[in-house]
C-alpha cells in the first residue's frame, strides 16, 4: 500500500495502492457530528444502517493486492455519497432513502426536530460529498494514467433482512453492474463464475444493480470498469450487536479475494 491521504476536516481517508483497482466503501463511515446528532432520536445516532465493518473485511485485501482503498468517516445519515448530488431517486418506484435522508432502514424517523431544509442539504453535500467525489475522481485518473483501465469496486454490506427495501431474506452475495452497463461483459462473467462456485447465494442486478457511483464513474469504453458487491452482514457479523465475526470474514474474504483478482486478470 502506498501512501495515506487524510480529506480536508477529516472527510475521508486513502489508502493509495499501484494495482488498477480502487475499492470506495462509501458507506464504512459511522460519525455524527454532534450538531446534527443533537437533533436526531437517541437510536439514530447509532448510525444502525451504517456497512458496519466493510473496511476491516477489505483492507488486508487491498493490501494484499495493491489496490487502492477510500472510505469516509461520516455516517451516510449526514449525507449518502452513493447517492446524485440533485437527490433523485435511483429506484423509481420503489422505496428508498434519499440523499440526506430523513428516515432509516426501518421506515422510522432519525430526525426527533430540526429536519434539515434545502440550505442544509446543500451544505452538507458541498462539505462531505463533493470531497468524497473528488478524491474519488482523482484517484481513478490517476490509477487510469498509470495503467490505461481501472477497476472501481464498491464494497457495501446490508442487513439481510430489510422490509421497507425488499421482500424476504436478501442473497449472500449481490453484484451490480447497472444492468451491464456498468463493466465489460467479460468482466461480469467471470465475476459471476467466482460466485457460481463460492458456496453462497448470490443475484446478479437483483435488488443491488449498483448505485449512483457504479452508474456514474463505470464507463467501460473509456476504461473505467465499475462494479457494487453489496454483502448480506450476516455473512460476516452479528446483525444485531453490529459484532464482528472473525471465522465468518476469513470465509468470506477466501471468495472476496478470487473476485477482486478477477478485475485484475
Amino acid at each position: 500500500m502506498g501512501r495515506r491521504y487524510t480529506g480536508p476536516m477529516d472527510i475521508f481517508e486513502l489508502d493509495q495502492g499501484t494495482s488498477p483497482l480502487l475499492i470506495s466503501l462509501p458507506h464504512d463511515g459511522s460519525h455524527v457530528p454532534d450538531d446534527i446528532a443533537a437533533r436526531m432520536h437517541p437510536q439514530a445516532r447509532r448510525s444502525s444502517d451504517t456497512d458496519w465493518h466493510v473496511a476491516r473485511l477489505y483492507a488486508p485485501l487491498a493490501q494484499m493486492l495493491g489496490a487502492s482503498l477510500l472510505r469516509p468517516l461520516a455516517s451516510r445519515y449526514v449525507v449518502d455519497l452513493n447517492r446524485p448530488a440533485d437527490g433523485h431517486a435511483l429506484y423509481p418506484g420503489k422505496r428508498e432513502t434519499g440523499l440526506v435522508s430523513t428516515i432509516g432502514f426501518d421506515g422510522e424517523p432519525l430526525y426527533r426536530e430540526g429536519e434539515p431544509d434545502a440550505s442544509e442539504v446543500q451544505r452538507r453535500v458541498d462539505a462531505y460529498w463533493r470531497p468524497y467525489h473528488a478524491a474519488l475522481q482523482q484517484e481513478l485518473a490517476r490509477l487510469r494514467a498509470l495503467h490505461g483501465r481501472v477497476v472501481l469496486w464498491e464494497g457495501h454490506s446490508i442487513r439481510s433482512r430489510v422490509p421497507m427495501l425488499f421482500d424476504g431474506r436478501l442473497p449472500d452475495l449481490n453484484l451490480g453492474t447497472a444492468d451491464g452497463a456498468s463493466c465489460s461483459p467479460a468482466l461480469q462473467q467471470q465475476l459471476q463464475g467466482v460466485l457460481g462456485q463460492s458456496g453462497y447465494t448470490y443475484a446478479v442486478n437483483g435488488r443491488f444493480k449498483g448505485g449512483y457511483i457504479t452508474r456514474h464513474y463505470g464507463c467501460p469504453d473509456e476504461g473505467v470498469d465499475a462494479v457494487q458487491l453489496e454483502i448480506a452482514q450476516c455473512c460476516y457479523m452479528d446483525e444485531d450487536s453490529f459484532a464482528w465475526d472473525e471465522d465468518k470474514a476469513m470465509v468470506l474474504r477466501g471468495v472476496i479475494a478470487p473476485l477482486l483478482r478477477a478485475c485484475l486478470a
